[in-house]
């Protein structure tokens, strides 16, 4: 038994040891930085032609405090129901709002245990009402002269749904190009990714 420890203590401490780790940690070092650093400086070169889109809109300090507003309203807001939607899944199933007008109507008349009914309270800063999480206004785009008209720092483009997608491809590249963020693309860059 002492002879069988021998020998395969040195044999599995000295050798086999020490060379994994210097290449464990030379190869990933050494060949990634290699390879990958001509294919980063090639690409940004054939790629970036026009101004880099912004990820957030340049709004003003208030903005952006009526904008964190504005999502603690959202998680406080309840899911507005319809009356009997809980009956009829005719009326449920799009979550659409009408008013309760019945006379002896209970969620009318704000009882506790009937849904909320939609009141002016609920809104949200008027400042900040209708721009998207990230601080944009959305402007809906058909074609690339509706996309020279935007403020590529306040809006962003959303692409109409019945544009087809040969000329999709198209107003995205024009968009890249002029700096304009888009909130619907179908290619995604690296940097959104």
């Amino acid at each position: 038994m002492a002879d069988e420890n021998t020998p395969s203590e040195p044999k599995s401490e000295t050798a086999p040891e020490a060379p994994r780790k210097a290449t464990a940690r030379r190869r990933p070092k050494v060949a990634p930085k290699e390879e990958a650093a001509p294919a980063e400086t090639a690409e940004p070169k054939a790629k970036d032609e026009g101004p880099r889109a912004p990820r957030r809109a340049d709004l003003s300090p208030g903005q952006r405090t009526l904008l964190r507003t504005r999502g603690d309203i959202d998680r406080r807001r309840p899911l507005f129901g319809r009356q009997a939607r809980y009956r009829y899944y005719r009326i449920g199933r799009d979550m659409s709002w009408r008013a309760p007008r019945g006379l002896q109507s209970k969620q009318r008349r704000h009882y506790g245990y009937r849904p909320k009914v939609v009141r002016v309270g609920y809104r949200s800063p008027a400042r900040v009402r209708g721009l998207v999480p990230s601080g944009f206004r959305p402007i809906i785009v058909h074609t690339a002269s509706d996309l020279e008209k935007m403020n590529a720092r306040l809006e962003a483009a959303i692409i109409a749904r019945t544009v087809g997608t040969r000329r999709r491809l198209v107003l995205e590249e024009t968009a890249r190009k002029l700096g304009i963020h888009v909130l619907n693309p179908i290619v995604k860059s690296e940097r959104e990714a």
